[in-house]
């Protein structure tokens, strides 16, 4: 995701999915294709939303049952209510997380990440998903690359137009993790017409392009990693709270793997 200045005369795909949850970080341009899309496929509202639980319950999963205390969460975007450090350091006081973007309007709101738990710590890297040597040469100020790592890439790598690119960047990235360290990957798929058509119309806005994938080729980010159970799903089916009602079916998966 290249340098750009901060432009509010085209839509923003922070600042769209910043809407679609419920977020105040968004302008008219972006309320407007929102708008646009919902008439086209309102079910994307509950992709936003149900990804956005997926994070949590993921995060809770690795720092609760699997003790995981250090987080690499890459193309964060706007903050919200349950950003990653602030699940990780309730579950764990002590744990340590590192969010990357170069995106300017999202590090124009860092500052509102940059929060911790005395315990812990929390850091905001102006980095790039394209050089995945360079973000995690500097992670390594804030983690310690002995002990296992939660990379999280939610909703990001859709910005990625080249399938086979973006899994030669997810594997760089995991490469460079220890033994024991975790994925987390959540997309919007090409399961439905609406979904497709919903794409087809973000893409013609003038914002940055986001590419819908087929399940397939999420499940081809995991390669060589375990499959935490119960594999890739929807996100409403990924470790469901127990007496939570059945969520919607939506149009977005994900999945938590382990390298062995």
């Amino acid at each position: 995701m290249p340098h750009t200045r901060i432009d509010t005369s085209k839509p923003h795909s922070a600042r769209f999915w910043n809407y679609f949850v419920g977020g105040k970080d968004n302008y008219e341009v972006d309320r407007e294709i929102g708008d646009h899309i919902k008439e086209i496929f309102p079910g994307l509202v509950d992709v936003a939303v149900t990804s956005r639980h997926f994070l949590g319950r993921a995060v809770r999963h690795l720092a609760g049952e699997q003790g995981v205390r250090q987080f690499l969460d890459i193309g964060t975007g706007l903050p919200t209510a349950d950003n990653t450090h602030e699940v990780a350091q309730r579950t764990a006081p002590d744990a340590r997380i590192v969010y990357v973007d170069n995106d300017p309007t999202v590090l124009a709101h860092a500052h509102a990440l940059l929060s911790s738990t005395p315990e812990g710590a929390t850091a905001y890297l102006d980095a790039d998903l394209y050089d995945p040597e360079a973000v995690l040469e500097a992670a390594k100020g804030t983690l310690d690359f002995s002990r296992p790592i939660a990379l999280m890439i939610l909703n990001t790598l859709g910005h990625v137009a080249e399938y086979a690119r973006a899994r030669e960047l997810v594997g760089r990235l995991m490469a460079g993790l220890p033994s024991g360290s975790y994925l987390v990957i959540s997309d919007s798929t090409a399961t439905s017409e609406g979904m497709i058509a919903a794409s087809e119309a973000y893409n013609k806005s003038g914002a940055v392009p986001y590419h819908v994938r087929p399940v397939a080729e999420i499940a081809g980010f995991f390669e060589g990693l375990d499959l935490v159970d119960p594999g890739v799903v929807q996100v409403t089916e990924w470790r469901p709270e127990p007496d939570a009602p059945a969520g919607p079916r939506v149009d977005a998966y994900g999945a938590v793997g382990r390298k062995p």
